[in-house]
């Protein structure tokens, strides 16, 4: 099996690099790089170099100018590479790799794994295999039921991993639970966290939001099934983008309120790549119940008490974890009820 990460001659195939990439690129070691410098090296004017700086501090990039000295990022970041994210991958998950790229912005990951192009692709995609795609900065990233996910460059993990089945595994609705576990073994490689997990597909540290997952899915009869995972991750996003994100009534955390300050993104991919292709094939084998324990010990609503919103109304009880079909169990009204993801919202009770 040639696990070869190729950059593909398809749509999926990187643009050059636009002059707000290349400053931000040259800006990521964290030192001071004069306009002069900047201008000199990427063969523009002062003038170019300053509205590329403009255009970065627009999308939540954190930069510091120091008069007549020049431009620092508030803190230095590793791009994202894909050479470097595959190079880290354990060799059994590396042979399964057909397709890497690392985009520098795009409208959603997801979205473009799922597109006309990368469904053309996606098509071609050997079950069993897997092609992934990062971004540092997404314009329309998406969370569950269409909630935007805002993410600055260098201060966010934007992945996606598409997978072909060959044939779609029962009780696929829990899959994204279980890679809701491979993230939480992920991010134990990099330091021991205070991570949750809130049903469905939410990753929690000290009540408030460090992540999520959203999984679509592209299935033919009695076929293949392509399905599409996509992870974000809260690294560094900065005080401005912290602002907004509280504005839309959510309340983040990141990495570095956590202790991880130096966050190494290609490492966290790589190892996020790891945990999810063997629990997907853990998954397509034996289905939930290998990542039900696991789930368990990191409930974020175990025994609170719940507000579950749905079409036809709310319903309050006390969370009772989760069925071995991954349905959210509540006690109310004298009963217990199940609830799975589709159109569901839950808010635990302060």
């Amino acid at each position: 099996m040639n696990g070869q990460p190729t950059a593909g001659d398809d749509a999926l195939a990187a643009p050059a690099a636009s002059l707000v990439q290349r400053v931000f690129c040259a800006l990521a070691d964290g030192a001071v790089h004069s306009g002069e410098q900047l201008a000199a090296a990427q063969g523009v004017t002062r003038s170019a170099v300053w509205k590329a700086v403009g255009a970065l501090e627009e999308l939540g990039v954190a930069i510091e100018a120091a008069p007549h000295r020049g431009y620092s990022l508030a803190a230095p970041v590793t791009p994202l590479d894909a050479a470097r994210i595959s190079g880290q991958l354990s060799p059994e998950v590396r042979a399964r790799l057909r397709q890497a790229r690392v985009a520098w912005s795009l409208a959603s990951t997801n979205s473009a794994l799922l597109s006309p192009e990368g469904a053309g692709t996606a098509r071609e995609l050997p079950a069993g295999r897997f092609d992934f795609l990062a971004a540092e900065y997404q314009s329309a990233g998406r969370g569950r039921r269409a909630r935007q996910w805002f993410a600055p460059p260098g201060g966010a993990l934007c992945l996606s991993l598409a997978w072909s089945f060959a044939t779609l595994p029962q009780g696929a609705a829990a899959l994204s639970l279980a890679v809701g576990v491979c993230a939480l073994r992920a991010l134990a490689t990099i330091a021991p966290l205070p991570v949750r997990l809130k049903w469905p597909n939410d990753l929690f540290a000290l009540e408030r939001k460090l992540g999520g997952i959203l999984i679509e899915l592209r299935a033919e009869s009695a076929g293949p099934a392509y399905v599409v995972i996509g992870i974000g991750i809260n690294c560094a996003l900065g005080a401005a983008v912290m602002r907004r994100v509280r504005a839309t009534g959510a309340d983040p955390i990141d990495l570095a309120a956590l202790g991880v300050v130096a966050c190494d993104r290609n490492a966290l991919a790589a190892a996020l790549l790891d945990e999810t292709v063997r629990g997907v094939l853990e998954f397509e084998r034996h289905g939930l119940a290998p990542f039900a324990a696991d789930w368990a010990a990191a409930d974020a609503l175990e025994g609170r008490m719940v507000t579950v919103t749905q079409p036809g109304g709310e319903f309050v009880g006390q969370a009772r974890g989760i069925d071995s079909g991954g349905a959210l169990c509540v006690h109310g009204n004298g009963a217990l009820r199940s609830f799975h993801s589709g159109e569901v919202s839950v808010r635990a009770q302060p």
